[in-house]
């Protein structure tokens, strides 16, 4: 058993906020990193597409596993002792997947890399953790602005390397990043000094990952299987039967991989499912917006850019998600939460208006995409803090993993439907129409609204409990000296 003793301030904070920032941007560019080469795959490999779409999809459903997991297990050891063996399996997965030839081996490697995801969690505990109370709303909107920020500049960084070298070239440069962070974090962030009291749930964390795999492979692999397909329906309802039984069987424990009595608070819930709107109202447009403007312009509907071209349409959303940090951290502190998720919610929503009444010109893409960044740096920032605001700080690395995986539900769920709603509008056609798109902005707008009524439900917090988060205290700063405490 280990004991739970006081955390410790750092006395400078802005290193520990960069390094935590750039390790979660560096998590989000492992999405965009084989993106520019996934057409090119069945001949790279020598496989069917059906079998390399795996590449993609391998590495969206171990970083939905990793994140509660990765979050218990930083309660219970150590945060920064996870977040360095984390690094070490995107170092590895990387490096498997710079000498691979086949499609086995890349699978493993970027198995290991969708591993990093769980960095995202275990970074805002430990702002939590060691920051003064004062800077810790900033701070966690920058590292949940960083997510959206890597992928967007992955994107183009991703295309140059692909069109310029061997497409090996991408995981050896990922490979660089995981041993630059490695070093950066094992000399930055402190070592923990407040540890969970119990043991961790091996079979409860083997029953979440084999049900949560079940239901995330029926999504991803929907569109290709067929929804009403025996596989589809096999898998997704195994999925849902596992993590029934799951649940059941983690009540009856002390020491849950997930403790569910906390996550069916009031408030600890209805922030989890408005993150899964909010993150289907997030990724709809990740699906949409580079279809649209990847399509040929002899469709009637495309606006016929390169991949490259593409990134840096796109790519001033992730800046845009940066520089609304202090801006949530404001309103975090001003208005609260809850009210921070419904700004949000009215930002993404006007970015889906307009999309549906112009999106026929670059700019007019542009511009939805950065209000849509800009709406998802608001909300993201809030998500932690009503989170960490319920629970206790031994708590916080879990709680914001099962934050962080909702939010990866609903993001698979988005691309699983509006590939599906594109795919439907094709038939009869070369390519998806304009009224499949304007249907896709249809339902995005819709799960947003569901968001801002879910945001809406999320109870006021009654009293400033000890243990919460403070964000009442002025101004964001990165980089003032904290007093020792």
């Amino acid at each position: 058993m280990q004991t739970v003793q006081p955390s410790a301030i750092v006395r400078r904070s802005w290193p520990l906020i960069a390094v935590l920032a750039v390790t979660g941007a560096c998590a989000s560019f492992m999405f965009t990193l084989v993106v520019p080469i996934q057409a090119q795959l069945p001949e790279l490999l020598n496989a069917p597409r059906g079998a390399t779409a795996w590449v993609v999809t391998i590495t969206l459903l171990t970083s939905a596993v990793v994140t509660p997991i990765a979050g218990r297990l930083g309660d219970l050891y150590g945060k920064r002792k996870i977040i360095l063996v984390l690094l070490v399996a995107l170092v590895i997965g990387n490096i498997l997947a710079a000498v691979s030839t086949g499609l086995s081996m890349l699978l493993v490697g970027r198995a290991l890399q969708g591993l990093m995801s769980g960095v995202i969690p275990l970074g805002i505990a430990v702002l939590r953790d060691h920051l003064p109370a004062k800077r810790v709303g900033g701070a966690v909107a920058l590292i949940s602005g960083s997510f959206g920020f890597g992928a967007a500049l992955g994107l183009p960084i991703s295309a140059f390397i692909a069109e310029t070298l061997d497409w090996h070239a991408l995981f050896w440069t990922g490979a660089a990043m995981g041993v630059v962070l490695l070093f950066l974090v094992a000399l930055i962030v402190p070592k923990d000094a407040e540890f969970a009291v119990g043991s961790f749930d091996y079979v409860g964390a083997a029953g979440l990952s084999a049900g949560l795999s079940g239901i995330l492979v029926a999504v991803a692999q929907g569109n290709a299987w067929g929804w009403a397909s025996p596989a589809t329906l096999a898998t997704g309802a195994g999925g849902i039967v596992l993590l029934l039984a799951w649940g059941a069987f983690e009540l009856r424990l002390k020491d849950p991989v997930v403790d569910l009595r906390v996550a069916a608070r009031p408030a600890v819930l209805m922030t989890n499912l408005a993150s899964v709107a909010l993150g289907f109202a997030f990724f709809s447009s990740q699906v949409l917006f580079p279809q649209l403007l990847q399509l040929p312009t002899g469709t009637g509907v495309g606006l016929g850019q390169t991949l490259i071209s593409i990134g840096l349409i796109l790519a001033p959303a992730g800046v845009v998600q940066v520089a609304m940090a202090p801006v949530a951290a404001r309103l975090n502190r001003t208005v609260g939460g809850r009210a921070t998720m419904v700004v949000s919610v009215i930002v993404i929503g006007f970015a889906y208006a307009l999309a549906l009444l112009a999106s026929s010109e670059i700019w007019q893409i542009l511009v939805a995409n950065a209000l849509v960044g800009a709406g998802i740096g608001i909300g993201y920032a809030s998500m932690p803090l009503l989170i960490m605001g319920a629970v206790e700080p031994t708590e916080t690395g879990a709680a914001n993993g099962l934050n962080s995986l909702m939010r990866s539900l609903g993001t698979s769920s988005a691309a699983a439907v509006m590939g599906a709603v594109l795919a439907a509008s094709s038939v009869g056609h070369q390519a998806p129409t304009a009224d499949g798109f304007q249907l896709g902005y249809v339902i995005a707008l819709g799960a947003t609204v569901a968001a801002g009524v879910l945001a809406l439900c999320i109870p006021r917090p009654r009293r400033q409990a000890a243990h919460m988060v403070v964000l009442s205290e002025p101004d964001f700063e990165l980089d003032a000296d904290a007093p020792q405490r």
